[in-house]
């Protein structure tokens, strides 16, 4: 189980990732503009962007936990309950959304600094 506190954290952890209160009640976890996850404190899930084929196997493996995001879910986002992830793979959800997002220089500067950034 994660909160979204800790998956805030999670997400503002990452090389220049920005938090933006957006749509005037949802939190998005930002890279300069563009989003790579979002949520509401209190909705119990958070949307994370995701390829369409990390998003199908995700859905496939655990479909309580992952299903397609609203809205955004045709793009690949998935949405995670977050009294059922566990913390370290919806880290791992994370950083690949930021590395999808981030600029590809500040992708490269990350991986040089090997496991914790």
């Amino acid at each position: 189980m994660v909160t979204f506190d800790e998956f805030t954290a999670m997400g503002l952890a990452l090389p220049r990732a920005t938090q933006q209160l957006t749509w005037e009640t949802e939190v998005t976890l930002r890279i300069g503009e563009k989003i790579f996850a979002m949520g509401t404190p209190e909705s119990g899930s958070v949307t994370v962007k995701a390829s369409r084929e990390d998003q199908t196997e995700l859905v496939a493996a655990d479909p309580q936990t992952f299903r397609p995001a609203p809205y955004v879910g045709r793009f690949g986002w998935v949405q995670v309950e977050l009294a059922r992830v566990d913390g370290d793979e919806l880290r791992g959800l994370l950083t690949e959304a930021w590395r999808s997002t981030a600029p590809k220089r500040l992708v490269r500067e990350f991986d040089a600094a090997g496991p914790g950034g």
